[in-house]
């Protein structure tokens, strides 16, 4: 049985009704019927068990992730031009929700933008890619050649493409892990680049930064703080490179005191600082955040606004439990800290700390501190990191500021 000239694969009632909802992934156990001849990365037609076309995507043996979905669409023929297409209309995208401002941006958000375990992420002239996925790998030469054509006809004279493919989760898709320049283009060999985010320069290291060299995601919610920051006397905890102090130190901060556990963050964040010219007004501690802050509390310190950005203190459900409580101490110390009035800014990253839940624990902590919350903002990821219903994964920040009463 086929639908067009891809091999069929039958899914579970439960796999037919995430698809109909909008996700885009189907799970090994959720195949009831497909060859087991078939290559690794081929494309496939998802069907029912009445035999309905669900859309084609792409097989992955080795994932628990089995089928990615391309497209519902059945006349879509996936060809060099489909994947030109999705590249043409992710750039599109980006300059209409962002407007000018995407020098420093995520261009391609995977599943988001219908190319599945694909993250680009530009740095001024640079793009740094992650590719996650099996059928991604496969198509990859393809894919980058048409990324930098699309962006040449915009004008990005692109000097090189790093990838940045040391993820975990490479393995379990059957994929080395490796880190480089891609070497079927040109590229430069300097992997630093400055960029610029709200007004503020950023020295961004596309080999040995975080994720592929910056955390792009936080980039309305720095602003967001740093509206709330002028005149205070700000403490950012988990400051990595300095984004939400120095925004905030830009912003009209009285002071701003940055910490974080890794002192090659904060030594990152105080050469920003200085290359900004913010370093009067700025100072940098080395410091455990969960050791820190019980010894703020106890002399007394006084801050207007505390800032807390830590990592995903979860990956997984099974470390969930443990994860709220991580949330819950460092939140309920931050309200302690803060005088009636002050101000507070707080998020999650994990996927897996649901909305729902991470309020529970802030009201929870709110209610230990002896403290009200007054809502101000709550936000989530910049639209570059666009946000799609039916793909649970691609909505992941929660951003909060608060007032503490």
């Amino acid at each position: 049985m086929k639908l067009r000239d891809y091999p069929i694969a039958k899914i579970t009632k439960k796999a037919e009704k995430m698809l109909k909802a909008g996700h885009t992934w189907v799970f090994a156990e959720e195949i009831t019927e497909i060859d087991d001849s078939l290559e690794n990365g081929c494309l496939v037609d998802v069907v029912s068990q009445s035999g309905s076309y669900m859309g084609t995507g792409i097989l992955s043996l080795c994932s628990k992730i089995r089928i990615r979905i391309l497209s519902t669409n059945a006349n879509d023929k996936y060809d060099r031009a489909f994947f030109a297409r999705r590249i043409r209309y992710a750039l599109d995208y980006r300059k209409t929700v962002m407007g000018d401002d995407i020098n420093a941006c995520r261009l391609v958000f995977g599943e988001a933008d219908g190319l599945p375990g694909l993250t680009v992420d530009r740095y001024e002239n640079i793009l740094s890619i992650q590719t996650l996925s099996y059928g991604m790998e496969m198509r990859k030469d393809m894919i980058f050649e048409e990324l930098v054509s699309a962006l040449q006809k915009d004008g990005v004279d692109v000097r090189g493409i790093f990838e940045r493919n040391e993820a975990q989760i490479r393995t379990l898709e059957g994929l080395e892990m490796t880190s480089g320049w891609y070497e079927k283009l040109p590229h430069t060999n300097d992997t630093k680049v400055i960029i610029t985010e709200n007004g503020v320069k950023y020295n961004v290291d596309v080999e040995n930064g975080q994720k592929t060299g910056f955390f792009l995601d936080q980039k309305y919610n720095r602003l967001a703080a740093a509206k709330i920051a002028k005149g205070k006397n700000v403490l950012d905890m988990f400051t990595h490179t300095g984004s939400f102090a120095l925004n905030c130190a830009l912003g009209g901060a009285a002071h701003v005191t940055a910490v974080d556990v890794s002192q090659t963050a904060i030594d990152q964040a105080r050469e920003n600082a200085v290359l900004n010219g913010l370093e009067n007004k700025m100072d940098f501690l080395c410091c455990d955040v969960f050791d820190l802050l019980p010894k703020l509390c106890e002399e007394k310190h006084a801050y207007d606004f505390v800032i807390l950005d830590p990592p995903a203190f979860t990956k997984s459900r099974a470390t969930i439990k443990d994860a709220r409580r991580g949330y819950k101490e460092i939140n309920y110390r931050a309200m302690k800290l803060l005088p009636r009035g002050g101000y507070f800014a707080t998020c999650s990253c994990s996927h897996f700390m649901g909305r729902e839940m991470f309020e529970e624990m802030l009201a929870d902590a709110a209610r230990d501190a002896n403290v009200s919350l007054k809502l101000i903002e709550a936000r989530r990821q910049s639209p570059d990191h666009p946000v799609v219903f039916g793909i649970p994964d691609s909505d992941y920040l929660k951003f909060y500021l608060f007032q503490i009463i």
